[in-house]
């Protein structure tokens, strides 16, 4: 029992290490490829005739508060007008119903192409809305936006020209914060995310792996969808897998860390519980679906699976933190009983050490911005990271 006990603990102090190590070489490879194209020039399109047709889709259940003002934004597109269609993806069951219906009437009468689709039943969630709606739609490119997001209006300018490449399935926008400064809490996510739209979202992409649709303010082909079989409802994050069915397919992704998308960001603490939860399951889920097909998938190089393994099993960092609290126990017992086992357990401990300190320069490289001074950027930081992982274990 003893070697079981010290074998587990070692385990997943091992795995968290690992993951470490992964997310550290994307940071190199994020600080590469930043260094290496800091003078790109964005894509563009010569004039408004080459412009194709874009459908907009804006999935909504009960979100009276803000929905007017997303469609305000996507209404404003700079956006031939004949070449844009909305549809607002309405599963509510209160008054929301109504606000849209509203809105809707008052954009037709201005010539705007917006459609109010209600579903007989919400099967499927939001990856049936999707998919309920792409049997209307008559863009080839759809751009995704959830409630609480207000796109800039030259969106599509920005994105769409990328599309020219063939390969390209999906283009990927960075999420900003709207409400970042609102409290302690909404920092803390703000901070959190920052790290995945910029060494994650980036890194992966740069380094030509596996990436994911985050579910909104990103634009597909809808060729891509319909090759990787279309939305399903089978897992809690329909977004990451669908992308890895993509993938798969040959489809690539393009991330444009230049292109900011705001949104407002969860305010209270049952909010974030239930968007972490979901996001947690989720990553299960697709785990479970998609990681052995990366894996046997002979055209798919070991870096990128590698890359894929640790993306998809992302959720597995809590239940190695959770395991190592529930072992620490057992294992100090085993040490007293059998002192043999001391110095194995001293020195596993320092991957812990080693894991921290990797996480602590990925946070602090993908929260530094350009004009801050290194050292009071880094005071900053080390008051503000304890902070940060307090809330991430708990």
């Amino acid at each position: 029992m003893e070697f079981i006990i010290i074998g587990l603990y070692i385990f997943f102090l091992t795995f968290i290490l690992l993951y470490a190590l992964a997310e550290l070489n994307l940071t190199f490879v994020y600080l590469r490829d930043k260094w290496k194209n800091r003078g790109d020039q964005e894509k563009s399109f010569d004039n408004d005739e080459d412009k194709p047709i874009v459908t907009i889709q804006l999935p909504v259940y009960n979100e009276f508060y803000v929905v007017e003002r997303l469609i305000d934004a996507v209404a404003n597109f700079d956006w031939p007008i004949e070449k844009l269609e909305i549809q607002v993806l309405d599963d509510s069951n209160d008054e929301t119903v109504d606000i849209i219906a509203n809105k809707v009437k008052e954009l037709r009468k201005k010539g705007i192409d917006i459609k109010q689709l209600i579903r007989p039943n919400r099967e499927g969630f939001k990856a049936g809305a999707l998919a309920y709606g792409m049997d209307l739609l008559r863009g080839e490119y759809i751009a995704i936006f959830d409630a609480d997001f207000v796109p800039e209006s030259n969106f599509l300018n920005r994105t769409i020209p990328y599309f020219g490449d063939d390969k390209i399935g999906v283009v990927q926008t960075r999420w900003g914060h709207l409400n970042k400064d609102y409290s302690i809490l909404t920092k803390l996510q703000a901070f959190a995310l920052d790290a995945h739209f910029k060494i994650e979202q980036r890194g992966r992409n740069s380094g030509g792996h596996f990436i994911n649709f985050n579910g909104t303010a990103g634009i597909w082909r809808k060729t891509t969808i319909l090759d990787a079989g279309g939305w399903q409802s089978d897992t809690l994050t329909e977004d990451l897998d669908l992308s890895y069915r993509a993938q798969l397919k040959g489809w690539k992704f393009k991330y444009l860390e230049d292109v900011e998308s705001p949104a407002e960001l969860p305010v209270t603490m049952p909010a974030l519980k239930n968007q972490q939860f979901r996001w947690s399951k989720g990553a299960a889920e697709c785990t479970r679906k998609n990681l052995g097909k990366v894996l046997i998938n002979r055209g798919i190089g070991m870096k990128t699976k590698i890359n894929a393994t640790f993306h998809l099993l992302n959720s597995f960092l809590f239940i190695c933190i959770i395991s190592l609290v529930l072992l620490s126990i057992p294992a100090m017992l085993v040490i007293n009983q059998f002192p043999q086992f001391d110095n194995i357990f001293r020195n596993s401990l320092s991957f812990f050490f080693i894991s921290t300190i990797i996480l602590g320069i990925i946070y602090f490289v993908s929260n530094k911005s350009p004009e801050d001074n290194f050292f009071v950027a880094l005071f900053k930081f080390m008051l503000f990271f304890p902070v940060f992982l307090a809330l991430t274990m708990g």
